[in-house]
Parts: structure tokens; C-alpha cells; sequence
């Protein structure tokens, strides 16, 4: 991943995403610090422009799937929600 600026999300798409997923925007940053999270192109919602998926760990524990694009050198969070078992098992698989 290249150098961040920041992070960023709309207020209504968070609020919507906490109600359905259980889970705060904000939290879901820390994923990008998890060295053993799992980075990939989202080929299945990508419309207009680059969407990505990283599944990684949270302050929490909780491991988490994040949907995000570039938009310069900040990152735009779209949603965020638990991992499923696979996924977790995945995630488990590449932490080594």
C-alpha cells in the first residue's frame, strides 16, 4: 500500500453501515495496520473506479472485511463488516 494521508467516509454511508454490520467506520482503520491482512481488488462492485477489500484485525480483535477506494492519497471507506468463518480462516492461514 503507498503512502496515506488520511481516511475518510460519508456520515450517512457509516451510520447506515454500523446499523447493518455493527461496525464503526472508524474502527475499521485499523485493519491497514495488521501486517498479516489480506489486500485484494473488489471485482464484483467496482463501477466507476478501483475498489479493494482488506480483511484484517481491529483494535478490537474483531476481524473485519473493509470495501474502500483511492481517491488521491486518502483511502474512502465504503463499508465494513465481521468476517465470515472462511474468511477468518483465511486470515489465520496468512498470518503464518
Amino acid at each position: 500500500m503507498g503512502l496515506v494521508a488520511g481516511f475518510d467516509w460519508d456520515a450517512e454511508n457509516a451510520g447506515a453501515n454500523l446499523r447493518k454490520h455493527g461496525v464503526d467506520l472508524a474502527d475499521a482503520v485499523a485493519v491497514f495496520e495488521d501486517e498479516g491482512g489480506l489486500t485484494m481488488r473488489d471485482e464484483l462492485t467496482a463501477v466507476d473506479e478501483q475498489r479493494y477489500l482488506t480483511m484484517g484485525t481491529d483494535m478490537r480483535g474483531r476481524i473485519l472485511v473493509v470495501a474502500y477506494t483511492w481517491r488521491e492519497s486518502r483511502i474512502r471507506l465504503f463499508s465494513a463488516r465481521r468476517a465470515t468463518a472462511s474468511e477468518r480462516r483465511r486470515h489465520r492461514g496468512n498470518r503464518g
